[in-house]
């Protein structure tokens, strides 16, 4: 049982990675290819290894990673051609003095991690394995170019023609997982059922996995708009959603703590309200609808985006306003933590989708959940 639920998820992970597979397959092929028979060199290993490194950056940084590998070649390979000639190859204190300048020099000038690595790496290989001579030199930092170039065009060639779409399917998944979540909390309260209470809070918290996952969407889509000269136009359209997703962020943590709150609220002799699971299910129609608004923004349907706006805005009101007529004298604090939360949640959600200021959103939530004006 266990082995065949492990196939599974290996299984599920293969279909929904595939793609990183075979583009990095392809790439470093090609760099090899290219370096082989474009630039005629015997041996390019710097080619494939270039190509493996960008493509494994995060997506949105590889420009920058693709010319912080080229530097560290570069610098890689200078500081070991120097030392090899003063002390000659294959020697303890070659190896010791290669690496010690080299990874000296690299955290000197403030180089990331990538580059310091890549730099140490390459010149060991040239003073272990190949010593540097001056034919060699060249090919080395022609290899790195190569295997660059093609891992930064590979990475954007699925998204040259809709480079927001990856995106667009990133805010669907988070806003589908997390009203999903909320519907899962709203039946385990509903139930009275700790078990499904804690299922939830696990996965509560695993939900930071998926707003890191859209950061990282954000600056791919952003670096495959710069390079798309014909649709830096969208760049506009892309900022306008790049601030939600702090909010989204806040709304996890919301949606942890509510969760935290409900197994503590499961666990209790008395059943929850029934008004409770309503609210928390309205909240989850509102993050739905937040997620649509967001969806329709970034494909330029702004009248669209408005009317889901207005419903996120009805739906989450309306689950501030049930759940605030929950709190009255006598009830537990975990109730109270829910209702603090299902406040917080709508904040969240509202400031993320645009629209009225913090002050506004503030002033509309608090009337909706019973609180004096201010």
């Amino acid at each position: 049982m266990v082995r065949l639920s492990w196939v599974r998820e290996a299984t599920g992970r293969l279909r929904r990675g595939w793609l990183p597979v075979v583009e990095a397959t392809l790439a470093a092929t090609i760099a090899w290819v290219l370096a082989t028979r474009l630039v005629g060199h015997p041996q390019p290993f710097f080619a494939p290894a270039a190509a493996l490194i960008v493509l494994g950056q995060a997506r949105g940084q590889r420009v920058r990673r693709a010319v912080e590998v080229l530097l560290g070649v570069a610098a890689g390979v200078l500081v070991a051609d120097l030392v090899v000639q003063a002390l000659g190859p294959h020697t303890t204190w070659t190896v010791f003095t290669v690496i010690l300048l080299t990874v000296g020099l690299a955290v000197a000038i403030g180089a990331s991690t990538v580059s310091v690595v890549q730099a140490a790496v390459s010149a060991l290989y040239l003073v272990v394995v190949a010593p540097p001579t001056e034919s060699l030199v060249p090919f080395r930092f022609v290899d790195a170019l190569i295997g660059g170039v093609v891992a930064i065009a590979a990475s954007q060639l699925i998204d040259a023609r809709r480079p927001l779409a990856p995106l667009v399917v990133e805010f669907r998944s988070t806003f589908s997982e997390l009203a999903e979540l909320l519907d899962e909390i709203a039946d385990a309260l509903t139930r009275g059922d700790a078990d499904a209470a804690l299922a939830a809070l696990d996965r509560a918290r695993r939900a930071d996995a998926a707003v890191e996952r859209l950061r990282d969407a954000v600056r791919a889509a952003g670096e495959a708009l710069r390079l798309n000269v014909r649709r830096r136009q969208h760049l506009g359209r892309l900022r306008s959603v790049e601030g939600s997703v702090r909010q989204i962020d806040y709304v996890v943590r919301n949606v942890r703590v509510l969760a935290r709150a409900a197994v503590t609220f499961s666990r209790l002799p008395n059943p929850a309200p029934a008004e409770l699971g309503v609210a928390l299910r309205l909240l989850a129609e509102g993050v739905r609808a937040v997620g649509d608004a967001l969806d329709a923004d970034l494909n330029g349907h702004e009248e669209t985006a408005d009317r889901h706006a207005e419903r996120a805005d009805v739906a989450a009101l309306e689950a501030v306003r049930i759940a605030g007529r929950l709190f009255t004298p006598g009830q537990t604090l975990p109730l109270a933590m829910i209702i603090g939360q299902v406040r917080a949640t709508a904040i969240d959600l509202l400031r993320g989708v645009g629209g009225d200021d913090d002050a506004a959103v503030l002033g509309r939530v608090d009337e909706a959940v019973g609180l004096p004006a201010r």
